[in-house]
């Protein structure tokens, strides 16, 4: 049985199969003999053509002839040169007089449809190509030449596609004042491209105060890029800098490239480009994200600043930061100390937040679809974290010691540089309030500026501890070293076992049952091997190797049985009290389409803030039942483990990870809801819409 997921595609394949047909018929007609005179053979009732001429031929100078198409109807639609996905463009042949050269045909700037995944260059309504012709200097004209030709082409609606064809005849008129201002006219400086990162690079020139109200680049080369794609535009001075997803075909590299870059109102000029520097940098102006969404630079390094300060409180950051800080009052006498624990913490975190952010733009630049806590959609990542989640949890609950990196007492500079490292690890699968717009904006900036937002929200997470270690007022206010200190830290061991809980819980998300219990048979080693550690430690003995010796064969254990179990696992959507469909761009569409509203979140079973806002204001009886009274078609987007369309669809969203909460209300784009959602949010939204 076809899934019902794949009906709109299925249709988007028909359509273009129909398109197909119809300019292979087209191109059979095209292909006959052409010795004797051509006969139309499907004929242009439905977007009729006029061979019209400007005025009579001058000996020496360029005659211009035009095209007329005129729809029978406003459904029709003609096509560009390169007609996109699908379609065919103009085929035209003219019966000039010998030595009479027809240039290349010069067209308006087209129009966009896209259908599903395809994207078409179109024309509607009436309009006209031109066609230059070179008279010879010898020619010899009495009155207008009596010229003929043959031309086919397709005309197509929403759902159907017909081949045209014409036998030409000239005639006089035309209103060619306004055609030839339709047309794009050619830009008098070169532009340069250059292939990168499953990406065509532009620079056009084009002075800086040319309005680009909606900027889009027709490609004339087939099969290069990828049309229905977000092209992204950046200005630096009097240079455009374009960026155009290349297709799924593994074409050649380009000689040359060419097309119109349409300023988004009918205007537009057509380039030429040759291979080039393509300079980094510049302002966005257009992209995933349009620069009216996009807020300044300010904006941005005071949301990072911001949401790195809010995962203090996360519950795998808040009892390593509250330990680490309250050791500081153990050093309080030593104002260097403290400064020096505080800057090295800082520098942890910061360079770990950094890092990540670098290995992240680094895979998405060699066309890796991945976002923020992209590690955490990695099983072996996982397991990882599960590991140190448990060893904190034992550390902090008293069942051994490990001096190097300790949470209790004021140490060496280097344990407070390793707890920094392993704070900003643990805080990865959040993305939480002022975060939001500032990572998505990191996935956009240039490189030097994105790893600038990643270092603000490492400060941001860090700055609790820098201050404690700078100001000696914060740390009077800090409670007295004493026996509490040690209860305390047993408390402590109560989050970060929750976490280590929910790690497991998510290694069976991830993997499986199987895969979840073998983990679990390898932490009881680890943990067992910890307690034998801490027996010695406390009669003063070596310690350290009997851990090895100990945990070595539950290592090798899990090393072999872990990836043997590993299964991948689907999303139950079963479970959910509103009963959503499964995303993808053709759901979205045929949700969109059917006139109700639509509600789209996207989630993964490691994101802690996903599981509040669910909790909270998604899978609640009230929610449920408001939608069902509105109509509202609910619609979820699993991020647990990679997935490409989900990634491209966040990134043209401007987020950067999960939570991202869409409203469609019917006919309109999408409302970015709150990444934290109140109880009422959803609810009265959709009573709203009844």
């Amino acid at each position: 049985m076809i899934e019902a997921r794949m009906f709109p595609r299925l249709k988007v394949l028909l359509f273009a199969w129909v398109i197909a047909f119809a300019a292979l018929a087209g191109a059979s007609a095209f292909a006959q003999d052409t010795e004797e005179p051509r006969e139309a053979r499907f004929g242009d009732e439905n977007i009729a053509v006029q061979l019209l001429a400007d005025g009579l031929p001058q000996p020496g100078e360029e005659w211009m002839l035009a095209l007329k198409f005129t729809p029978s109807a406003p459904e029709w639609h003609g096509y560009w040169s390169n007609p996109g996905d699908a379609g065919q463009g103009m085929r035209l042949e003219l019966d000039l007089p010998e030595g009479w050269e027809m240039g290349e045909a010069l067209y308006p700037v087209p129009e966009r449809l896209l259908i599903g995944d395809l994207m078409n260059h179109i024309y509607e309504g009436q309009y006209a190509v031109l066609v230059p012709v070179r008279v010879p200097e010898d020619a010899v004209i009495e009155g207008l030449p009596d010229i003929g030709g043959y031309v086919d082409y397709l005309a197509c609606t929403d759902r159907v596609c017909v081949p045209q064809d014409a036998a030409l005849t000239i005639g006089m008129g035309g209103d060619f004042a306004r055609w030839q201002a339709e047309v794009a006219p050619l830009l008098d400086a070169s532009a340069t491209f250059e292939v990168a990162s499953r990406n065509l690079r532009l620079a056009i020139p084009l002075p800086e105060a040319v309005a680009l109200a909606e900027p889009h680049v027709f490609v004339t080369n087939e099969r290069l890029v990828d049309y229905a794609a977000v092209q992204t535009f950046r200005r630096d001075g009097d240079m455009l800098i374009v960026e155009i997803p290349l297709t799924q075909y593994d074409a050649d590299d380009p000689s040359a490239v060419g097309g119109i870059l349409s300023f988004g109102d009918e205007a537009g000029v057509e380039f030429g480009a040759l291979p080039g520097d393509v300079p980094t940098g510049g302002s966005m102006i257009a992209g995933p994200v349009s620069m009216a969404n996009t807020p300044p630079l300010w904006t941005l390094i005071l949301g990072a600043l911001a949401g790195g300060l809010i995962l203090n409180i996360m519950p795998c950051v808040f009892p390593i930061l509250s330990l680490k800080a309250l050791s500081l009052a153990r050093a309080g006498e030593s104002e260097a100390k403290a400064r020096a624990e505080g800057i090295a913490y800082t520098a942890g975190v910061v360079l770990a937040c950094v890092g990540l952010g670098a290995l992240m733009l680094a895979l998405r630049e060699a066309g890796e679809q991945v976002g923020w806590a992209f590690q955490l959609q990695s099983p072996s990542v996982v397991i990882i974290l599960l590991v140190l989640a448990t060893i904190i949890t034992a550390n902090f609950g008293g069942l051994f010691e490990l001096p190097s990196l300790s949470f209790t007492q004021s140490g060496e500079p280097a344990g407070a540089f390793a707890t920094g490292l392993l704070a900003a690890f643990a805080a990865t699968p959040c993305t939480g309030p002022f975060m939001a717009a500032a990572l998505g904006a990191a996935l956009l900036l240039p490189a030097p500026l994105a790893l600038l937002l990643f270092a603000m929200l490492g400060l941001g997470l860090a700055l609790p501890f820098l201050l404690i270690g700078f100001v000696p007022a914060l740390r009077g206010l800090l409670p007295k070293p004493g026996a509490w200190m040690e209860r305390f830290r047993r408390i402590m061991a109560i989050p970060m076992g929750l976490t280590a809980l929910a790690l497991i819980w998510l290694t069976a998300q991830l993997g499986g049952r199987g895969f979840a219990m073998f983990a679990l048979v390898m932490l009881l080693g680890i943990v067992i091997a910890l307690g034998v550690v801490g027996r010695l430690q406390r009669a003063g003995k070596m310690a350290w190797p009997a851990f090895g010796l100990v945990a070595a064969p539950f290592l090798i254990f899990g090393a072999f049985a872990l990836p043997s179990s590993y299964a991948a696992q689907t999303s139950d959507l079963s479970e959910s009290l509103l009963a959503p469909r499964e995303f993808s761009r053709d759901a979205l569409a045929e949700a969109r389409a059917s006139g109700q509203p639509v509600f789209l979140w996207f989630t993964a079973d490691w994101c802690v803030t996903c599981k509040v806002n669910e909790s909270v204001a998604i899978e609640r009886e009230a929610t449920a039942q408001a939608f069902e009274d509105a109509g509202v078609i609910a619609m979820v987007g699993d991020w647990t483990v990679r997935d490409e369309e989900i990634t491209e669809f966040l990134t043209q969203q401007g987020a950067a990870g999960v939570p991202l909460y869409l409203w469609y209300e019917p006919g309109a784009e999408a409302e970015q809801l709150p990444q934290v959602l109140t109880p009422d949010m959803l609810t009265e939204r959709a009573k709203a819409e009844r």
